[in-house]
């Protein structure tokens, strides 16, 4: 244990370090749609080397049972009512990688998607929220701390305050960690009485209502002991209206309480120096294993294959949170004016997928759009490309750049939460930097970030030494483990 958590725990009086579940909707490698599921996978790990144990609990998903049914032990089963439903809530147990995760188990809420969508996917994670706090009292582990992410279970501080008076659940320290403030869970009121027994008495705005709705990642906000946001200007941007999804009235009165904590990645799968999706590997100093990367990816990709042209690449949402109508706005302009290629790897919205086949029959050779996605693709396009370009509108944390450093592949960023966090923008003066960045919002200022990266790349001196910054750049669950731990004790 870390001598400052030593003397923390002993201003807390308490010799033992705090216990935390961490209850999500998605758990890498179990079940994954987005950066939420590596935080809840990657975390525990990290904790138990400071001492401290954490367990997660989340949905047995099909994509998990199919995988792992062998694996997992019934602890017990117990029936939720959600207004006239009675649905069977068994808990399953599986140790994965030395953690702990609780698994609930429902075929009608958990045996198709992950996400539901609609009301269909408020009484989906209602009936999880419910499962949780119904089930806590009989696992065979009392947290000290209930670490929630988003909204999906950002009720669960809500309902353990109010309608468990006198059991353990009212006196759990609850966490609530926001990932992605766009995505609230807003509901009608009687939708989430019926639901949950909410009493109409928080239906209101200094409770749960925002602009007519029962809004789940509000209440989580009021009931919530503290509140983390997954980087430090995040936890600044979404104080304002243009971040805050109508949530910045609440935020700023809690301001106190509420904090940011970068997330990281974890760094034993990400490396290229042992990467087995790789077709040679290498490592900071020693990069001739990318340039076999490069040629691998251009070969696989249909690209053409020359060193000495730069490869642009997204790995993406396609959709304008990921700036993808600043990548349309620009992108015919750069394939007909530059030398360079461009890779996407990703879907979203139909308009951009549209786009991007059209532009992958104009530019046949020099741009390659594969929608969808292939974990080993994704790999070799970290390895293999020269430049990452992540333009977002918003991005809370984000995870793809910092990847792309490990992997010696120069990020191009925007300048908001967690890229403004990690990118440190080229200083042509002090040759200071691990990648470029713009700060509007504007397509004109991304297509000058990526013409400034172009003049770098052909100076082969500043080139080298912003890889070797960029792959010097340390950015694994270690360091957001020790944050986290440091709150959670202060939480006891």
């Amino acid at each position: 244990m870390k001598k400052y958590m030593k003397e923390m725990l002993e201003e807390k009086q308490r010799k033992e370090p705090p216990k935390v579940l961490m209850a999500a909707a998605e758990c890498a490698p179990l079940s994954k749609t987005g950066g939420l599921a590596d935080v809840v996978g990657t975390l525990p790990k990290s904790l138990a080397e400071l001492g401290i144990e954490a367990r997660v609990i989340t949905p047995y998903h099909r994509v998990i049972k199919e995988k792992y049914r062998d694996q997992v032990e019934h602890l017990f089963h117990f029936y939720v009512d959600l207004g006239w439903r009675h649905e069977y809530a068994g808990i399953e147990k599986l140790v994965l990688d030395g953690v702990t995760i609780y698994l609930v188990d429902n075929e009608r809420y958990f045996g198709d998607r992950i996400y539901f969508g609609g009301d269909a996917e408020g009484e989906q994670y209602a009936f999880f929220t419910r499962a949780v706090l119904d089930a806590m009292p009989n696992l065979d582990f009392v947290p000290d701390v209930v670490h929630c992410n988003d909204w999906h279970t950002a009720m669960i501080p809500m309902l353990g305050r109010t309608q468990y008076p006198g059991q353990m659940q009212e006196s759990r320290r609850y966490l609530l960690a926001i990932h992605n403030i766009f995505f609230q869970g807003k509901y009608s009121f009687g939708y989430v009485e019926d639901l949950l027994g909410v009493d109409p008495k928080y239906m209101t705005p200094e409770f749960m209502e925002l602009n007519g709705c029962a809004d789940f990642m509000k209440a989580g906000c009021v009931f919530a002991d503290r509140i983390v946001t997954v980087s430090p200007t995040y936890a600044y941007e979404i104080r304002t209206p243009y971040f805050a999804e109508g949530l910045e009235g609440i935020l700023n009165a809690r301001s106190a309480q509420l904090s940011g904590i970068l997330n990281g990645i974890d760094k034993k799968v990400f490396n290229p120096h042992t990467d087995p999706m790789l077709p040679m590997h290498y490592d900071r100093g020693h990069l001739r294993g990318k340039a076999v990367c490069k040629e691998a990816l251009q070969e696989r990709m249909g690209l053409e294959k020359r060193a000495d042209v730069p490869i642009f690449a997204m790995v993406t949402r396609m959709t304008e949170q990921k700036g993808f109508d600043l990548v349309e706005c620009i992108l015919d302009d750069l394939m007909q004016t530059e030398d360079m290629q461009f890779m996407l790897l990703g879907s979203g919205d139909e308009r951009y997928e549209n786009f991007m086949r059209a532009a992958e029959g104009r530019y046949r050779g020099k741009l390659c759009s594969y929608i969808g996605y292939s974990d080993e693709s994704a790999h070799l396009i970290y390895a293999g490309s020269d430049f990452f370009l992540m333009p977002s509108r918003f991005e809370p944390c984000g995870l793809g750049q910092m990847i792309a450093m490990r992997y010696g592949t120069l990020p191009i960023v925007r300048e908001t939460g967690g890229l403004r966090d990690t990118v440190i923008p080229y200083n042509r003066f002090t040759g200071e930097g691990t990648g470029f960045s713009f700060a509007n919002f504007d397509a004109w200022e991304l297509r000058d970030a990526i013409r400034l990266a172009l003049s770098c790349y052909r100076n082969q001196e500043v080139m080298n030494g912003l890889i070797n910054n960029a792959m010097s750049a340390d950015f694994g669950f270690e360091r957001s483990a020790e944050e986290y731990a440091k709150l959670y004790i202060q939480m006891l």
